[in-house]
Formats: structure tokens, sequence, C-alpha cells
């Protein structure tokens, strides 16, 4: 009973790691210049929905985003539904091979971005506070260009392989 359990297990471990590659969205039009369109300022409006699939929180966030060179700032100032208010500094840097790199003080080591066509995926470790403790969640962001003013963004989030919620939100560029 415990091999089978132990088997069950690194299945859904393994299918839950597993995923398509940016590589499959090449061909996809409008292409995506990340230092083109995540420059001047953006809003997004997003909900975190937790497992179950229920909207936990909606937020509305504005972004100031400048490049100079392949370094990129984004500025990001969050306005929660529950009335409190956060911010997020990324520091973007494109590298060699066309992939980013990222950091801001909440996230774990790096985040790794790769773009093909309309597509960003963005993958990282949050340092998430909940309830007055912090927990690491990995996130796998996915985002699509839809035209020259607008993003969507699917964020998968999980722990340990498991599922904990999604953020679903839209960029739309001034």
């Amino acid at each position: 009973m415990m091999k089978l359990l132990t088997t069950a297990l690194l299945s859904v471990g393994l299918t839950a790691c597993a995923s398509n590659g940016v590589e499959q969205y090449r061909a996809e039009q409008p292409a995506l210049d990340l230092q083109h369109y995540l420059n001047g300022t953006l809003d997004a409006w997003g909900v975190f929905q937790g497992r179950s699939g229920e909207v936990k929180k909606r937020f509305h966030a504005v972004i100031e985003a400048s490049w100079d060179g392949d370094t990129g700032v984004l500025d990001e100032h969050f306005q929660w539904s529950d009335g409190t208010t956060s911010r997020r500094v990324w520091t973007l840097k494109r590298q060699p091979d066309g992939s980013y790199r990222g950091t801001a003080d909440d996230v774990i080591g790096e985040a790794v971005g790769e773009v093909a066509g309309n597509a960003l995926r963005w993958r990282y470790v949050l340092a998430l506070p909940v309830d007055g403790k912090t927990y690491h969640v990995d996130f796998d962001d996915w985002m699509f260009l839809m035209d020259d003013k607008v993003m969507l963004n699917r964020s998968y989030m999980s722990k340990w392989g498991f599922r904990l919620g999604e953020v679903t939100l839209s960029f739309a560029k001034r």
C-alpha cells in the first residue's frame, strides 16, 4: 500500500511539474518585445483565486516601467480590495540569449523569463506573507501580448508541486 501511495504521489508531482514550454508560441503575433511593452505607465487589474476557484482578493496596480540599455525597473504599486497597499520593485536584466532575469525584495533568488512570439513565461519563488507567517511559494506566470496596449497574465501558485491558487490579471498600457 505504501509503495502504491508513493508511486501515486510521485506521478502527481511529476505531472504538476510538466508543462509545455514557451517555444510553442514562437509563431504567435504580435511579437512581444518586453523592453518596448514594459516601458512607461501601465495599469493592471487582477484577482487571486484559491484552490477551489473562489476569488479571495482583487487588486489594481500602477506600474512605472523604464529601461536603461538591457536593465529595466518595474515599480509596482498595488491597491488591494481589502484596503491594503503594497509595493514591489523589480529589476530586470536581458541576457545575451534573449531570456530575462529579475530580482525584487520579496523574490527568493532570481526570476527567470523566456520570451517567444507573443508569450512570456516568468518563473520565480515569492516570499508570501500569510497571517503573520511567510511562505516561499513557486509562481509560474504566463503572459500573452494581445495588442500594443493589452497583455493578459495567468499565474499558477504552488508549493512542493501542489497547486495553491491562481492569479489572473490584465495589463493596459497608458
